[in-house]
């Protein structure tokens, strides 16, 4: 056995479950960057977003084949069973930058119906072992900014299958994607209810304040681009026609909820790192960080586009130019780490 093969072997057994959140980020980047025109930017970052969610497919794999009980043993608890749901967000992420920005809209298709197993398996098998598991957690110790993912999750679904619906007729299509937009949001209210009932009557630890908590923004961004897609499609379906002010509404309460939760996930970011003190080292969880910059920037263009709200032109713009910069930190961030592993495991 080389020396090298001890080191690939751990990382492949001990893979994050959400580390597909960094196709989330990237990809959803990748979007943003074509509807303010930057094509090139947009094309590299789809580029990147790919062969990072093939690289992180196999990986995913192979830690599924040769270590199922680390796998299912992730799967089953609190704090991590639903990290796995990255898996169904990168790859509606990748669905849609594959047609926003090339035009491969038979991949998308794909892709999108790829997600719907993988949402079944995923989220109900962690649901399930979080309903049924006899050694619980507390509160404070179960629950994390990951449960938003169920969300994230499904919205995806939405989002996807609301530019599709754009393109094509099916009225068992947006039957689904309604569904999915609602249940996502119906999720995000269980959810928020917990996590911010845990904030607020327990000690916030700065060690626990992990970017994960970034996702209470990104849920609600996700929504508010699920709803943009279905009511752009309500001109060529009649059932999506009939559902919009609903479609609007929700919508609508979703972009400001979004915009509620920035002030505060910034708050606890200045807290943890600057009053308490705790170093920015690189984990995969700051995807998590990214990935609702990226999506509340894509989400309120699509929404002012769709809702004629120009007022907030300059709003993309800006948030855009702040995700590129965190997925900039990030991806050096992640780039040393990995020479600094490559250096460990050469020296061992």
């Amino acid at each position: 056995m080389t020396v090298a093969a001890v080191p690939a072997r751990s990382f492949v057994k001990t893979l994050f479950p959400g580390y597909f959140a960094l196709v989330m980020a990237t990809g959803i980047i990748a979007i943003a960057c074509q509807q303010q025109d930057l094509e090139v930017a947009a094309k590299v970052l789809y580029a990147v977003a790919a062969i990072a969610y093939v690289v992180l497919g196999v990986l995913f794999i192979a830690r599924c084949v040769r270590y199922p009980r680390a796998v299912a043993f992730d799967l089953a608890q609190h704090a991590r069973g639903f990290a796995f749901l990255t898996v169904v967000a990168g790859t509606n992420v990748l669905g849609s930058a594959s047609a926003i920005v090339h035009g491969w809209w038979g991949l998308a298709w794909a892709l999108w119906w790829v997600s719907l197993p993988l949402w079944a398996v995923l989220l109900y098998t962690a649901t399930i072992a979080a309903v049924l598991g006899q050694d619980k957690p507390e509160l404070r110790d179960g629950i994390n900014g990951t449960w938003f993912l169920m969300t994230v999750a499904t919205e995806s679904i939405a989002v996807l299958a609301g530019l599709h619906l754009s393109r094509r007729d099916g009225d068992l299509l947006a039957v689904v994607a309604v569904a999915a937009f609602t249940v996502g949001f119906v999720l995000y209210l269980i959810v928020m209810t917990m996590l911010f009932t845990r904030w607020t009557f327990s000690p916030l630890d700065p060690a626990e304040a992990d970017p994960p908590a970034w996702i209470a923004a990104g849920a609600v961004a996700i929504t508010t681009l699920a709803g943009s897609n279905l009511l752009a499609a309500a001109d060529h379906q009649d059932r999506l026609a009939r559902l919009a002010p609903f479609l609007e509404g929700v919508t609508l309460a979703a972009w400001a909820t979004a915009t509620f939760w920035f002030p505060v996930m910034v708050a606890i970011g200045v807290w943890r790192h600057i009053v308490r003190r705790v170093p920015l080292r690189y984990h995969p969880s700051y995807w998590a960080l990214v990935f609702p910059l990226g999506m509340y920037g894509a989400a309120t263009f699509r929404m002012i586009g769709v809702l004629q709200i120009e007022d907030l032109d300059w709003l993309p713009k800006v948030t855009l130019l702040l995700a590129a910069i965190a997925w900039t930190a990030t991806t050096v961030g992640l780039l040393h780490h990995l020479v600094t592993a490559g250096r460990r495991a050469q020296s061992a």
